[in-house]
C-alpha cells in the first residue's frame, strides 16, 4: 500500500534481529515502520537503538489480562516474547532514545461468540506509536 502511493519501501528478509540488529542500518531512510515486529524480539531495545532514521511508526499487541501471550502451535518462529502494556512500550522507546509524538489504541474486531471475544470488544488489543529520535 505504501508503494502504491509513492513511497520506496525496503523490508528485512527474515533475519533474526536479536542476533543481527545492525541490519536496520542497511538502508538510509526517512522513516522506519515496524508493524507487529517488536513483540517477537527478545531484546527490542537493541534494534531500537540501532535505527538511524529520525522517525519511527510502530505497532505492537497489548497484553491481555485474560489471555496468554500468542504462540503458534505450528510455526516455531510465530510467537510473542513480549505483549506490552502501553506504558512498557513507551518506556522502552524512551530508554532507547525515542520521544513519542502521537499514539493510538484500538480493539480487535471479532465475530466469534464466547467470553474472550466479548472481553476483546471492550479491551484495546493494539497500540500504534509515532516517535522521533531525541536530541537529533
Amino acid at each position: 500500500m505504501m508503494e502504491d502511493i509513492g513511497y520506496t519501501v525496503f523490508n528485512t528478509e527474515g533475519e533474526d534481529l536479536d542476533i543481527l540488529p545492525d541490519i536496520v542500518k542497511k538502508h538510509d531512510v526517512d522513516a522506519v515502520t515496524a508493524f507487529e515486529i517488536f513483540e517477537h524480539l527478545i531484546a527490542p531495545f537493541n534494534v531500537l537503538r540501532k535505527i538511524e532514521s529520525t522517525k519511527l511508526i510502530a505497532t505492537v499487541p497489548l497484553n491481555l489480562w485474560f489471555a496468554s501471550a500468542y504462540r503458534s502451535k505450528t510455526d516455531p518462529w510465530d510467537r510473542h516474547y513480549h505483549e506490552f502494556e502501553d506504558w512498557q512500550f513507551d518506556w522502552l522507546l524512551e530508554k532507547s532514545g525515542w520521544q513519542i509524538k502521537e499514539y493510538e489504541k484500538w480493539k480487535s474486531p471479532s465475530r466469534i461468540i464466547g467470553f474472550r471475544p466479548i472481553l476483546r470488544k471492550y479491551t484495546s488489543r493494539y497500540y500504534a506509536v509515532y516517535a522521533e529520535k531525541k536530541n537529533v
